[in-house]
């Protein structure tokens, strides 16, 4: 065999490894997304019941979302306190939630204090805002804490992802206005 031949055959082995080797590097390409894709997966945090995403301050079976509590109302009146800002209450709130006050001031806790004082424990109470999404309320997490540090044991948080409006007004379900 000559020279040139060798060199060829050579050639040829080397590019037949090199399609070897495409298949097994698209193989083990495929296998780092599914792993990346699982290991995102598992870290996300699940939702809820009705989507509502987990709060690392309040326990998932106290909170309640707006469907939950539409249906509720159908059969039963808790206590409805709504502890956002005055303004929004007077322009739409739950039919018969009481206006309390905004939840992040010293003002609103002391009337959610007085509020409740001499009512049963165990009775269930819900509160909400909506004055803006979750993630960025300042007044419910102060009033749910309040509660439950009083020793109320059935408080439940109306869940309002996005607004009063969107997730409440929107869906017709009952409201009052002034």
């Amino acid at each position: 065999m000559s020279g040139s031949h060798v060199a060829a055959i050579r050639m040829g082995a080397a590019n037949n490894k090199n399609v070897m080797r495409t298949p097994l590097r698209l193989s083990m390409l495929v296998l780092c997304v599914l792993v990346a894709l699982t290991l995102y997966a598992a870290s996300a945090q699940p939702l809820l019941a009705d989507g509502i995403p987990p709060d690392p301050q309040i326990p998932p079976k106290q909170m309640m979302s707006p469907a939950e509590l539409n249906q509720l109302l159908k059969s039963t009146k808790p206590l409805i306190l709504y502890v956002g800002p005055r303004s929004l209450y007077d322009q739409a709130h739950i039919a018969g939630a009481e206006y309390i006050g905004a939840g992040s001031t010293p003002e609103g806790i002391e009337a959610l204090k007085s509020r409740v004082a001499a009512l049963p424990k165990d009775m269930l109470i819900v509160v909400y805002c909506g004055c803006c999404p979750w993630d960025k309320c300042p007044n419910v997490h102060p009033a749910y804490k309040q509660l439950r540090n009083l020793g109320y044991t059935n408080v439940r948080v109306l869940y309002i992802g996005h607004n009063f409006g969107a997730d409440w007004v929107d869906k017709h379900y009952p409201t009052q206005r002034g």
